[in-house]
């Protein structure tokens, strides 16, 4: 009987964690269009993933430290 019940309550976390809207970051390759003062104009790949509104977090491109005397 027990038994029973910790396979039910733990096909019910599955499920609900199978289904629940979870916002998971979307990884999208960039290149950079224009500057424009605050404006940045950018062409993506696999831009469909990205809707007006979402919050974006970009990196720069990791250069080389240049080092003194």
């Amino acid at each position: 009987m027990m038994n029973r019940k910790f396979a039910s309550l733990m096909l019910a976390v599955v499920f609900a964690l199978s289904t629940a809207s979870v916002g998971f970051a979307a990884k999208v390759n960039c290149t950079v269009d224009s500057v424009d003062g605050d404006k940045v104009t950018m062409t993506c790949k696999k831009a469909d993933k990205l809707e007006a509104g979402d919050k974006v977090k970009v990196q720069t491109k990791k250069t080389a430290a240049v080092e003194g005397c």
